[in-house]
This record gives C-alpha cells, structure tokens and sequence, in this order.
C-alpha cells in the first residue's frame, strides 16, 4: 500500500516540477479583430466563435463597416479540402483515402502592415474506406474534416496570440 501511495505522488512531482501549466485565456496585443472571410466560410465562424468564447477582452468583428475600426485583420485567403486515393485492392477498388485540409491566411493591421505574412496551415488524416460502408463512410469523412478544421482554428488562435502590432 505505502508503494502505490509514493507512486501515485511521483507524477504530479514531476509535472510541478517541469514548468508545465494550462494554457489559460490567450493575450492579444491587439483589441479588435476583422476576420475577412467569404460569409459561408465554417472555418471563420468557429474561429469568431472560438475568440469570442475564449474570455479574452478580444472584440471580433464581422461586419464590412467595421473595418476601419479594426486593430487587426485576418485575411482568410483560401481554404482547400482534398481527397486523395492512396490505396486500392487488387481489383481497383478504393481501401484507404488520404484527407487533407489547407488554410492560408494572412494578419495585418487595417493600414495594411503585415504582422504575419501569408502562410498555410494544413492538416491531413487517413482513413480506410469501403464501398459497402459508403453512407458511414461519408459521416466519417465529414467528422474528420471537423476535426481538421478545429486543430487548424485552434493553430490560428495560438498564432495571433504572439502576433505583435507594430511600433
């Protein structure tokens, strides 16, 4: 018994002692934010979403008329999804798909001064496919696409939290 007890402390000594912390609410150095975006994009709403839940003091804006007022602005560029077939049987038919998601985006202030310049952020997942199983397939796929899509949004915020306006 007085082993499982000293075993059980050993690893939050560790973890005390190697600096590791939650992450708590990101910091901005700016105080708002436009994300332009097409209106239809699912990546920019959770990503307004994502901000405006993160209890940051971070105002997200969308509106095209409060772009003057911005202190920042994320440039959605383009977001890509791929489907790619890198397996087949003997026959020809399709057993393993690769699933690839590509953001590119670009920060800025609203006078057009790059704080971070266009970069792609890209995601991709394998998955096994049967055509026998091509409805549940298909919600497969889509579920793996969310989820790409959350690790991507979840990126953009870590990035723009060490974005630094300019001097």
């Amino acid at each position: 018994m007085h082993k499982r007890t000293l075993l059980g402390l050993v690893p939050a000594a560790v973890l005390a002692g190697c600096g590791f912390r939650l992450r708590g609410v990101p910091e901005f150095s700016f105080s708002s934010l436009y994300i332009a975006a097409p209106a239809t994009s699912a990546l920019a709403r959770e990503l307004q979403r994502m901000l405006e839940g993160s209890g940051s003091p971070l105002k997200v804006l969308r509106n095209a008329a409060d772009l003057p007022t911005a202190q920042a602005v994320i440039d959605i560029l383009s977001e890509q999804r791929e489907r790619i077939v890198v397996g087949q049987n003997a026959s020809g038919q399709v057993r393993e798909l690769q699933l690839r998601l590509k953001v590119k985006f670009r920060l800025r202030t609203a006078a057009g001064v790059e704080m971070i310049p266009e970069t792609e952020i890209q995601q991709q997942r394998d998955m096994s496919y049967n055509e026998t199983l091509a409805l549940s397939k298909e919600a497969e796929e889509a579920l793996q696409y969310r989820n790409m899509q959350t690790d991507i949004v979840q990126q953009l915020l870590r990035r723009l939290s060490v974005a630094k306006l300019p001097m």
